[in-house]
């Protein structure tokens, strides 16, 4: 069992930045993949970044490819969100989640991931 809990949301300008933290407890993260899920209003949950917590592998989505970067620090058991150049299409809640045995080719799918957070709110508007 992971307990995971998101913070370092809020409002922003276009062109600004962000940094999302996510604390995992519960267990110890080896053979966990750790991802990053956003849900703007109406529309489905969306893959944005995940990592493998042993490997340091990272997988984005194309939409924040080059933008936003994904990262962990072992000793703290946080991963951690990196988000430059946001837009107003980026607004959305942001979900951390994790689950173990996720092989590479599902990285990217939101259903792949067990365990959840309870969502920080990102807000990009001038």
């Amino acid at each position: 069992q992971v307990q995971l809990v998101e913070s370092g949301g809020g409002s922003v300008q276009p062109g600004g930045s962000l940094r999302l933290s996510c604390a995992a407890s519960g267990s110890t993260l080896s053979g966990y993949t750790i991802a990053w899920i956003r849900q703007a209003p109406g529309k489905e949950r969306e893959f944005v970044a995940a990592i493998r917590w042993s490997s340091r592998s990272t997988y984005y989505a194309d939409p924040v490819e080059g933008r936003f970067t994904i990262s962990r620090d072992g000793a703290m058991n946080t991963v951690y969100l990196q988000m430059n150049s946001l837009a107003p299409e980026d607004t959305a809640v942001y979900y951390c989640a994790a689950s173990s045995g996720v092989i590479s080719s599902n990285s990217y799918n939101p259903r792949a991931y067990k365990y959840w957070g309870q969502g920080t709110q990102v807000t990009v508007s001038s």
